[in-house]
């Protein structure tokens, strides 16, 4: 089938993604967990008032330019903002976010700290400020749980905020081990006089083991609404369950076993998450996209491809979310149903 679209675009299959939300908000709600997605991943208003409608207590975004595009295109009730927020101009935005929306933060260290409570020692209502912990992932996060309790203590103290919980982004595979991390820092946060109100964690190759490290209080989950390729490969969706796909042109046949696509790095993007190739191209798991230049990808095939110019191709990203944020708008279908652009709202500038 070839669809009166012009080429590459990203298409969102609306069926699927709010199948996608509604089968795990299910999940959630079964094992008492609350569901706070990551907006990073559509970057779409509606697809946020979507989940917050099925049951999300809120969302999380990365930065202070996502949040304030989902408050000025949709009903934001929550936000929590995964991120070291550094810098006065920055940390003046984030209050005037906070004017207009409940929100908190997290930070790691006691500069972050120190320029949050200095943005707002004087503002009516404390900024909520959880710690959040490297429980194995090694990315950001104090490094203990005698360093969490520490930092803990300090953004209690501090004018202008309110110690608000731990926050993790998990290692893939280890809940008991995260779990006891974090029941050391919580202990060591009680002791000293604290409550942790709030466990924050998340991650989309574990979403359906979530359960398994129950001392979590909400889930922050992205990639689900739309998966991908990566979580294929890992087991946790089927192709069935992909609704963000990208539509290319085939646009050179230069040999019997290779041809040429007008999607390159610049759509599909150069994420390979541990995978050979650049995307799965849905109906012929015998092509591969070995290749790609800024606005070409290269399909190579053992045998014949059949592909002929002008023949199109659906492809399933390694990676979604990135590929979200490469195009200025997305192509919302339902199957076969064009249903028209949608501006990718949160897409833009760093800050």
């Amino acid at each position: 089938m070839t669809l009166k679209i012009d080429t590459p675009a990203v298409l969102v299959d609306l069926d699927v993604a709010e199948a996608n939300v509604r089968a795990y908000q299910a999940y959630c709600d079964s094992h008492g967990l609350r569901l706070r997605p990551h907006i990073k991943t559509h970057k779409l208003p509606r697809l946020a008032e979507y989940q917050i409608a099925q049951g999300a207590i809120g969302i999380t975004c990365q930065k202070i330019t996502e949040a304030e595009a989902m408050v000025a295109g949709g009903e934001m009730r929550d936000i929590l903002l995964t991120y070291n927020i550094l810098g006065a101009e920055k940390v003046a935005r984030l209050r005037t976010l906070a004017a207009r929306v409940p929100l908190s933060v997290v930070a790691d260290s006691s500069e972050v700290v120190g320029g949050l409570s200095a943005g707002f020692a004087d503002a009516t209502k404390p900024l909520p400020v959880l710690v959040e912990c490297n429980t194995g992932a090694d990315r950001c996060g104090v490094a203990s749980p005698a360093e969490a309790a520490q930092l803990a203590q300090e953004i209690a103290a501090l004018p202008g905020l309110t110690f608000a919980g731990l926050m993790t982004y998990p290692p893939i595979g280890r809940a008991a081990e995260v779990a006891k991390w974090l029941s050391n820092a919580k202990s060591l946060i009680e002791e000293a006089g604290l409550t942790v109100p709030t466990i924050s964690s998340g991650g989309s190759p574990d979403m359906w083991r979530a359960h398994e490290m129950p001392l979590a209080t909400e889930y922050r989950i992205g990639t689900y609404i739309y998966n991908d390729r990566s979580l294929v490969a890992r087991g946790v969706c089927d192709w069935a369950d992909c609704a963000l796909t990208v539509l290319a042109t085939v646009i050179s046949t230069p040999a019997e076993g290779r041809a040429v696509i007008d999607a390159g790095s610049k759509v599909l993007t150069s994420d390979l998450l541990g995978l050979e190739g650049y995307g799965h191209v849905l109906g012929r798991p015998d092509l591969k996209i070995d290749q790609l230049s800024e606005e070409h990808g290269r399909i190579t095939c053992d045998g014949p491809t059949g592909l002929r110019v002008g023949d199109q191709v659906r492809i399933v990203p390694n990676h979604a979310c990135v590929v979200s944020n490469m195009l200025d708008q997305v192509v919302l279908v339902r199957g076969a149903e064009i249903l028209g652009t949608e501006p990718v709202a949160a897409r833009g500038q760093v800050w």
